[in-house]
């Protein structure tokens, strides 16, 4: 799981940039490449099972897998994936609880669910299509809070935006504004744990323009309140 930073990623599934609250799948056996052309370092977290364990998990899940391997490598930042990653760095961090075996199981059952269906990531963007999207990408990430326009976004990459859209969301897997948003929902979820601010002030200072949209955005994300969330994962 991608806590921060972005990279190229490239396999038989296709070619993604991989950006802070995805995940990256990979069969055994399988070979990918991955690399940094258009900005330097990222922040993962790896989990690894053994075959036989993991073929468990799949018979013991719900979910059908005909071939008992992925059949994608990249899952775009999405709410199922989106808790579960702002619970492993705050783990990381030590502002909360966590159980690492049991994310560990919620990290294989989403993987499970979600890697079956086959990636529409095939088509390899040019290298300065790649560039102005790692770069906006980036410029969230270090401010999740400021006023994004996807007007913008699209002149600073200088496309259109429609275009911008299209190839923002074909090099990511989500649009601008998905992104931003769970960019901004995960930026709470961190300040949530780490700070005994009062909510109000962590909605605002997130990009937030009122409490109640703030709430109910979060809630939808993470299944919880932002107050039950702190209550449940920070620490004493």
């Amino acid at each position: 799981m991608v806590v921060a930073g972005t990279f190229q990623h490239s396999s038989t599934h296709g070619h993604h940039l991989m950006t802070p609250g995805s995940l990256l799948l990979g069969n055994s056996g399988e070979c990918f490449e991955c690399g940094h052309d258009h900005a330097a370092g990222d922040r993962c977290i790896s989990f690894q099972y053994s075959a036989d364990y993991f073929d468990r998990l799949v018979a013991d899940s719900a979910v059908r897998c005909s071939t008992g391997r992925f059949q994608r490598s990249h899952l775009p930042p999405i709410p199922t994936s989106a808790a579960l990653i702002a619970r492993a760095a705050a783990a990381v961090s030590q502002v909360a609880d966590v159980s690492w075996e049991e994310l560990a199981l919620d990290v294989a059952a989403t993987a499970i669910r979600f890697g079956e269906n086959r990636s529409t990531g095939d088509r390899r963007e040019s290298s300065s299509a790649m560039a102005r999207v790692t770069e906006n990408v980036r410029a969230i990430q270090r401010n999740p809070g400021a006023r994004w326009a996807l007007s913008d976004l699209a002149r600073h990459a200088e496309q259109s935006p429609f275009r911008y859209l299209r190839t923002f969301r074909r090099v990511t897997g989500v649009t601008p504004h998905q992104f931003i948003l769970r960019t901004r929902l995960r930026d709470a979820a961190s300040r949530l744990l780490a700070h005994d601010t009062n909510v109000i002030d962590i909605a605002l200072e997130s990009g937030f323009g009122d409490l109640s949209n703030f709430n109910r955005a979060f809630r939808l994300e993470f299944g919880l309140s932002p107050r039950a969330y702190r209550r449940q994962f920070a620490r004493g």
